[in-house]
């Protein structure tokens, strides 16, 4: 295995790193398809392979939900890899030479979601709405980036959601969010209308949406962070899984990267498999799942909803003054992350 230089960090810094030791025994644990595989023999398994390698020794109608993060039409390392940017008629080539041959493995109740940025989601919708139903693109702020000075700053991503046919499962309810009451209206009686008074703050369930605001990218003090360049949060993957999927079934993700996918499906009580091309990353992945079986916290979900940003003060009946507003901002990002690394 290609062996990387250790980067140095801050002491503060809880990137997730590898030892010498680590890659010798996270290597031992992962998959190289050489023909046909049983399902059962992918179950919670890590593939080290390019994804074209291993797409024929797929089986067939396996998988219950598919989460797919493709290189974006840009140029960009992965590690050991890279991917070029090219024109849109290239990248729609690209993704159409590995989409199609997906296809058999899902259920015909299956759901996929396919992320994508402002340059490459026209190019991904044209193709799967010739293969799958779309049923709606989801936008999500990615709140980390630079300024531009001659365009706009560049901080969304869209996810396309779409199904195998017509009959899928959703469950809107697993992935409600919890935000704070700005106007607590009242009815008649002065009860509180459609939101909850409690002795930590005003607080509503709201029905989820198309647009997602309360991410946060993986960033050096947060515990799930690795290096990897395109991270997507653990708590992005949660809603995906909670509102697709039901316990004890199959996730797949082709570009598995450092493993966010299968960590949260083995968080939640799914069934996972995951390709990555790049040993560094496998690694890494089976890394944080080993995590996972001892910690199965997702920053930013607890008591079964899902939280908006900056609000860990109030989870969990976290408020230690009686004054939210004093807590929270009493709050340091170093108590936050110490919580979720324990």
């Amino acid at each position: 295995m290609h062996e990387r230089k250790d980067k140095e960090r801050a002491p503060r810094n809880r990137t997730l790193t590898l030892s010498g030791e680590e890659r010798e025994r996270y290597t031992r644990n992962l998959l190289r398809l050489t023909g046909r595989i049983d399902a059962k023999k992918l179950t919670n398994t890590t593939i080290n392979q390019d994804l074209f390698q291993i797409l024929d020794h797929l089986p067939a109608q396996f998988v219950d939900l598919l989460f797919i993060d493709p290189p974006y039409n840009l140029t960009k390392e992965f590690g050991t890899t890279s991917f070029k940017e090219t024109n849109s008629k290239e990248y729609a080539l690209w993704v159409s030479s590995w989409l199609p041959r997906l296809l058999p493995i899902l259920k015909s109740t299956a759901s996929v979601y396919i992320c994508g940025d402002w340059r490459s989601s026209g190019v991904i919708q044209s193709i799967i709405e010739r293969h799958l139903v779309i049923q709606n693109r989801i936008t999500w702020e990615r709140e980390k980036g630079r300024g531009a000075k001659r365009n706009w700053k560049n901080c969304s991503e869209d996810i396309w959601f779409c199904t195998v046919s017509k009959d899928f499962y959703f469950n809107a309810d697993a992935v409600s969010l919890k935000r704070r009451v700005i106007a607590p209206y009242r009815d008649a009686s002065g009860k509180p209308k459609d939101w909850d008074q409690t002795q930590n703050g005003d607080f509503r369930l709201t029905c989820p949406s198309n647009l997602w605001t309360d991410l946060t990218v993986p960033f050096w003090s947060m515990p799930e962070n690795t290096d990897h360049p395109t991270q997507k949060p653990e708590k992005l993957l949660a809603k995906v899984i909670l509102a697709s999927s039901r316990e004890g079934e199959f996730i797949f993700d082709p570009f598995l990267g450092s493993g966010t996918t299968s960590v949260v499906a083995r968080k939640l009580g799914r069934f996972y498999c995951g390709v990555e091309i790049d040993a560094e990353y496998c690694c890494l992945a089976e890394k944080r799942l080993a995590m996972a079986e001892i910690d199965n916290t997702i920053q930013g979900y607890s008591e079964g909803v899902f939280w908006e940003r900056n609000s860990l003060a109030y989870q969990n009946g976290n408020s230690r003054t009686g004054n939210i507003a004093t807590d929270q901002l009493a709050l340091s990002l170093r108590e936050e992350m110490d919580r979720y690394a324990k």
